[in-house]
Order: C-alpha cells, then structure tokens, then sequence
C-alpha cells in the first residue's frame, strides 16, 4: 500500500487546521472545554487498539490488561494529563505512547485508579475483538513500541478505507468500489481493466478513470486522518511516512 502515498508536489496549507481533532485539544491549554474534551474522547475511541496491543506485550494476563487499558483512559480522560502536553511535540501517537508507559510504570496510579472500581468512566472498547485481533500478530519478538506503532498505521488505513468505501455507497457506486479497491494498493495483478469495465458497463478508459479518482480521494481522506492526529500541518507528510514505514518493518 506504500505505493499509494506521493508527496504533492506543491501542497498548500491545510484549510481549516486548527479545528482538527489533536490540534483543538491541545489548543485548549490547561482548561479543556467541551468540545476539546469531546475530540480527545473521539481520538481514543478511534485509536485504542493500537495502545491495548502495547498494554497486552507487557501484561500477560489478558483481563489485567483490559483493566488496565481501560483504567489508562478514565485517567487521560478525567485527569488534567494534557497539561504536560506540549504543542511543540504534538502529534497523538507519541503523547499516548509516552503517557501509557508513564502509566503503566506508575504504581501509585494504577492502585489509585483501581480504588475507584466502578466509578470510572469507560469507554465503549470492544476489548474482546482486540483480543482475538492480537492473536493475528506474530508471535516473534517485536517490540511493543513497534507493535504499537504498527497497529496505529493499520487503524489509521482501516478507518480511511471504511470511510471512503462508506462514501461510495452513499453515492450509490458500492460495486465500483469492491471492483476497485485493488486499485489502492497500486497492485495491478488482479484483474485488468477491461474485465473490471465489463462488470461495471463502463468503457476501459472511464474504468482507469474512475480507479484514479479512487486513489485521489483515498490519498484526500488519509491526509485528513493524519491531520486530526498532529498538531501542525507541517508534520503531516512525516507522518505518513513514519506510518508506512512502520508498516514495511
């Protein structure tokens, strides 16, 4: 999929950046609002499993982590932890990378955390299927710095993917899109075009046409997702390619 990703040549400014997700949250500074709290909550339902992948390398019993996972979130989400949050080094990946090591290394929290019992707030995390999502990893010594940078670059791909294929299907064109969706990996070993523009009544032409547009706006909505994670727009092209290349590692 690394084939996907080109630089443009000229890119402008992000319009509209500061409203983005990690960018409005920091900019909220040490009183965070409503809306700031709601786009922190948004980011940690869409990236927890990527952090619970980290927790489970490092505590070997599956309900521990769980626990653990969860009880990492009430603490960002209800504790005034984004203070430490500097804009200068912000991208969410690494904030929540640094923030679950400093967690899991601080026993008084954790005890503390757990005196609360069911008074924490939990996050709707389908824990289960993370579970068995992590059965899928191999079983050699990856780090779990490395896990975890790995699976942020697959939520990240999953996401940008269910969107775009959830806007095709709105546009009524959700059997171009399961035609096509090879086209995002650049590989061309499936079927050509001229069968594809068979299936799709199309001419050949219209076909490439319509797996470039494909690709267009898949390279639109991955940019967007990246944008929502960093703090600056300038950092946006780094970190795709931080992503992708943590993916070929």
């Amino acid at each position: 999929m690394t084939s996907l990703w080109k630089k443009p040549r000229h890119q402008q400014p992000e319009s509209g950046f500061a409203t983005t997700h990690w960018s409005l949250v920091l900019g909220a500074g040490h009183r965070p609002g409503r809306e700031a709290a709601e786009a922190l909550e948004e980011l940690c339902q869409r990236y927890w499993y990527p952090l619970y992948a980290f927790v489970r390398r490092h505590i070997g019993d599956v309900h521990e982590a769980q626990d653990l996972t969860q009880e990492f979130f009430a603490f960002l989400l209800e504790k005034n932890v984004l203070a430490s949050a500097s804009p200068q080094r912000g991208r969410f990946r690494s904030f929540l990378l640094a923030a679950i090591k400093n967690f899991l290394a601080n026993q008084w929290d954790r005890a503390n955390t757990r005196k609360r019992g069911g008074g924490i707030k939990r996050l709707s995390l389908d824990l289960e299927t993370g579970e068995s999502r992590l059965g899928l990893e191999p079983a050699h010594a990856i780090t779990p710095e490395r896990l975890f940078e790995r699976q942020w670059a697959l939520t990240l791909l999953e996401l940008v993917v269910t969107k775009l294929q959830a806007e095709f299907t709105a546009a009524g064109k959700a059997q171009q899109f399961e035609l096509l969706k090879d086209a995002l990996t650049g590989d061309r070993k499936g079927r050509p075009y001229a069968t594809l523009a068979l299936q799709l009544n199309m001419s050949e032409e219209a076909t490439r046409q319509a797996a470039h547009r494909l690709r267009k706006r898949y390279r639109e909505l991955l940019r967007e997702g990246v944008a929502h994670t960093v703090a600056d727009p300038a950092d946006i092209d780094e970190e795709i390619n931080s992503l992708f290349a943590a993916l070929g590692s």
